[in-house]
Order: C-alpha cells, then structure tokens, then sequence
C-alpha cells in the first residue's frame, strides 16, 4: 500500500481518519484528547495546515482539511506531527511501549458541493451516531463546538475559507444553516457512512473521472461507484493488516478500513 504523500493531489478536500491501535480507547480521557488538539494547533501553526472541521473521538479522529496556501508536504507532515507526538507523550506517561496508532491513516478527497456539506454532517454526527451524546455540543473536541462558538485564541478552523467554500457571506448565516444540518440529521436514523472509509473520492461523476485521471497509475484497480448519495472511487484491495514497519511507526499512509465510525 503505498504512502499517502504518494497519491496526494493538490488543491483537494480531505476528509482523514485515524484509529488507535487494536480499537483501543487511548483517548478516552479528555486531557489526551485536548493534548491532541494542542498539537493539531501546532500543525496548523508550523505547517499552515487549513483545518475545517474535526472531532476527537475515545479511539479515533476525524479531519476534514485542506491544502490551501501551504507546501504540497503540509498535510502528511501534520498528520505525522499529531500522531507521532500525540503517542510518543501518552506512552512516556503510562510508561506504555507498542504502537498508539493504527499504522495506516485513511484519506477521502471529498468534492467541494453537497458532498463537502454531508462531510461536515458526517463528522458532527459522529458520537451521537456512537449513541454516546444525544447532541454534537455535547461533545467538546469537536469542531461543531469551535464552528458554533468561535475560539478568540487557539482556534483551529479555518472560519473565512469554510464561509467561502459553503458560499456564505455572512457568519451568522454560516452558524444558522450549520445547526439546521445538525437539527435535521438528528431526525434520522443514524448510522455509518461507508463510502467515508472505503473511498479515495467522493462526489459527482465529472470529478470522480478527474480525480482518477489525476492518480493515472496509482488508480489502477479502483472501481466507480454510483450510489444515491453521488459517485465514489474506491480501493478495490483488502485492507493491510496490523503489519507495521517500526522504522516508519508513524509514517503516513493510507489505510483502507472498515473500522472508523
């Protein structure tokens, strides 16, 4: 499988997960939760990451980024600085040895239209679809908190480029129809969202075929898939397993996994 840096296409949405090791709740307590956000404001500062959405869940995260006005490396290098950190702190407290992350990271690029709204969704959704909390405020590392409420320091959302991607003008206006998405998710049924794990893209069918002309090689054995909700690219190889190369432990990869919430 190779390095996410590999396939990475400039100018893309990226919605990134990545879990603990084995499933573990090494993030079960909020001060390794809250030190996780402290380095991924440290991305955002070294690396000039563009954040726009986010949650850190018990045993996972969410991230929803961009690639806007940093090097062509600012993403990998984030993910690497947040993992490896993040980890390297947690075990020196537990006195812990082994592996705090899975050894891969998966990565959708996600289509700037409907399909980054229901990203958005998808992400604030994300412990009331664990049936954890009964509402995304409840749950404070997350970005549906930081969207609501702005951070005057530490902030890690990109406010300005969210208004402009969603086309809104007014912030007001941006707070309103993002609790309204909220509001109107919380009447469904909730459940996973595969095509958030399994795919390399999602969106419509022009950009499905450009996002696969992009990748020219590297999307060789990817299938196009249409469902209700839009078009998906997909990897059509089954997962890697827990083989991790100790050199690398904190490389970034892509990792095709059926796990994340």
């Amino acid at each position: 499988m190779a390095r996410a840096n590999r396939h990475f296409l400039s100018g893309y949405l990226w919605h990134i997960t990545h879990r603990c090791h084995k499933k573990e709740f090494l993030l079960k307590l909020v001060k390794d939760r809250q030190r996780l956000l402290y380095w991924l404001f440290e991305a955002k500062k070294r690396y000039g990451l563009c954040i726009l959405n986010y949650i850190i869940t018990s045993n996972h995260i969410h991230l929803l980024v961009s690639d806007k006005k940093c090097a062509h490396d600012c993403i990998p290098k984030s993910i690497q600085l947040i993992a490896g950190r993040t980890g390297q702190e947690y075990n020196q407290r537990k006195k812990r040895k082994g592996a705090f992350w899975e050894d891969r990271y998966h990565a959708t690029a996600v289509q700037n239209n409907k399909h980054l709204i229901q990203c958005i969704n998808y992400i604030d959704m994300n412990m009331v679809r664990a049936g954890v909390v009964g509402h995304p405020d409840q749950w404070k590392q997350s970005g549906y908190n930081e969207i609501q409420n702005p951070r005057k320091r530490y902030g890690l959302i990109n406010h300005n480029y969210l208004m402009k991607l969603l086309e809104f003008n007014d912030y007001d206006a941006l707070k309103d129809t993002h609790n309204q998405w909220v509001n109107d998710a919380l009447k469904q049924t909730h459940k996973k969202d595969l095509k958030w794990t399994q795919s390399i893209a999602v969106g419509d069918k022009l950009f499905i075929e450009k996002t696969k002309k992009l990748l020219g090689d590297k999307a060789n054995g990817r299938q196009t898939v249409n469902s209700e909700a839009g078009y998906e690219l997909k990897e059509t190889q089954k997962p890697y397993g827990n083989t991790v190369n100790k050199k690398n432990e904190f490389e970034n990869k892509f990792y095709w996994d059926l796990g994340f919430g």
